[in-house]
């Protein structure tokens, strides 16, 4: 018990674990939408394509996550204009411009003198430098994802199963569409410091994997991914302490290593005839019935 308690009595990782405890939150709820609805390609994108505002802001001397939100709000633009008035299908679009944000990232921060520290922090993030500032902007924009996940809960659910159905039952999907992408930009920003941008698509989509062996209901999924989350900021905090590896990268690994652990757990327990788990034809398998959209709206 000692070794669990005592990193926690400084204050800086206190902070870190209540700063990444907030942003597996955020992420918990956002990413089972994101694994739902097979989005891990645009959050990828997104993480990547915050590089230039967040090289520009560091340059400037600005705060970071202005930068960052503005980048990441001209990549989603850029390809849902790309997409729709183009002759490219929506991962070409995303492609295009994860690569070509993500190389004008590099090129500003080749400018730097700093050069080897600015990428370092941002790539893989300084979970360890979270002020009360950023605990308290973490908590805003968590209070800010729950509220839109929740009243457009039916709209997502719409989306997840038919677009069609979900427009004649006056769902909204269109819009459902373009919340859930701001949705995607929110925590992508929100966990920058955390975890930075390479890493941050393994605490998007890690724990709600983990969550989703489990249930079906996607309301429990988030319940547990946020769980699954907390324990792998837990975990990879701890071992940063104690092994002195990088605190965001230790974060990442102990989330996909609970992934891991859950697919195995889940297969041992199905061998068992007396416990019924869900399959994984379960799992939202998209019919085009109105009948369908309402049993999970």
């Amino acid at each position: 018990m000692p070794l669990l308690l005592e990193p926690f009595a400084s204050d800086f990782m206190l902070r870190a674990l209540i700063g990444g405890s907030l942003c597996a939150a955020i992420c918990a709820v956002v990413g089972t939408w994101v694994v739902i609805r097979g989005m891990a390609f645009l959050g990828e994108a997104m993480a990547h394509g915050m590089l230039p505002g967040v090289a520009l802001a560091t340059l400037a001397g600005v705060p970071v996550i202005l930068g960052a939100t503005a980048s990441a709000v001209l990549m989603s633009l850029g390809v849902s204009a790309l997409a729709r008035r183009g002759r490219l299908s929506h991962d070409t679009s995303i492609g295009l411009f994860f690569v070509g944000m993500l190389a004008a990232g590099v090129i500003i921060i080749s400018h730097s003198r700093s050069f080897a520290t600015d990428a370092t922090a941002i790539l893989f993030g300084d979970v360890l430098a979270i002020e009360g500032s950023g605990v308290l902007l973490l908590a805003v924009a968590l209070v800010a994802t729950v509220l839109v996940a929740a009243a457009f809960h039916r709209s997502f659910v719409g989306l997840a199963f038919d677009r069609r159905v979900a427009e004649v039952m006056g769902l909204r999907p269109r819009l459902g569409q373009i919340l859930l992408v701001a949705l995607v930009t929110l925590a992508v920003v929100a966990s920058y410091q955390a975890v930075g941008a390479l890493l941050v698509i393994g605490l998007l989509l890690a724990p709600a994997v983990a969550a989703s062996s489990w249930t079906v209901r996607i309301p429990v999924i988030m319940a547990l991914a946020a769980g699954v989350g907390v324990l792998s900021v837990t975990l990879g905090l701890l071992a940063s302490w104690h092994l002195g590896t990088a605190a965001g990268a230790s974060i990442a690994l102990a989330a996909i290593a609970c992934a891991a652990a859950s697919g195995l757990l889940r297969g041992v327990i199905r061998r068992s005839p007396s416990i019924s788990l869900p399959s994984p034809g379960d799992r939202l398998p998209a019919p085009s019935s109105q009948k369908a959209v309402r049993a999970h709206a």
